[in-house]
């Protein structure tokens, strides 16, 4: 296993038979997840997150189109956005995120149904799964708070690139440590950000519960995954609605 972390700068595995009559759409060797709305429900863990530092630091409460912005780019650009009209409340803030503890918001965090399960399935067809998320430091506690170690491969955040997503290099970085064919690579995102990630890096791409971002698949439960991949199969006797 592979964990990329820079230092400076359960649901139960299924044991049922398979059977997919149907197959899936693409041969697949590695499956992408970005983190935040995919891996977990966190609209609420970053609100309370960003909303602490914002009133902290003297300014209003969040709008959403400011937690939305937070939720899909790192800490570093989110605090720049928030603070973008004012140089020297950015300064505190930035200084003030070295005080906060993060793991005391990681706890609001909801992991979304059927991850685990799924997870188990894509491990047991041999099919490599990773992380490519825009969080920083937080990622490590989530990682073990949760026990996601044993069911990814590699996780990749953005202390560990120069250019954090959309830009492609958190997944060129996976496909050439795990040598993997891009051409056989899905990326599984909720935002823009990751349409844009995936684009860039040439690989397909599966929105998970955001219609707006679908071009070649779109999910909205994760066992679902599974009706695009032709070498998994589903498990007898469950249907799955994409």
């Amino acid at each position: 296993m592979i964990k990329l972390f820079a230092m400076k700068p359960v649901h139960q595995s299924t044991s049922q038979p398979f059977n997919n009559p149907c197959g899936g759409e693409w041969q697949v060797d590695c499956v992408i997840y970005d983190c935040d709305g995919v891996l977990f429900d966190s609209i609420e863990t970053n609100g309370r997150l960003y909303n602490h530092i914002a009133t902290s630091i003297g300014r209003a409460l969040l709008t959403m189109e400011e937690l939305q912005y937070c939720h899909t780019h790192t800490v570093y650009e989110s605090i720049n956005h928030l603070f973008r009209h004012d140089g020297v409340l950015e300064k505190k803030a930035l200084e003030f995120l070295k005080q906060v503890d993060l793991q005391a918001f990681i706890i609001y965090l909801k992991m979304e149904p059927n991850l685990i399960q799924t997870l188990t399935l894509l491990k047991e067809k041999g099919i490599i799964r990773a992380i490519s998320t825009n969080r920083t430091t937080s990622m490590k506690h989530i990682m073990e708070r949760f026990n996601l170690w044993p069911y990814f491969d590699m996780v990749v955040t953005a202390l560990d690139v120069k250019h954090p997503k959309p830009h492609p290099e958190s997944v060129e970085k996976i496909l050439t440590a795990l040598n993997v064919d891009r051409e056989r690579t899905l990326y599984v995102g909720d935002s823009e950000v990751d349409r844009e990630t995936a684009l860039s890096s040439g690989v397909k791409f599966i929105a998970y519960k955001n219609r707006e971002i679908a071009g070649a698949g779109f999910i909205d439960d994760h066992l679902a995954l599974l009706n695009f991949l032709s070498n998994v199969m589903r498990p007898q006797g469950q249907a799955f609605s994409s």
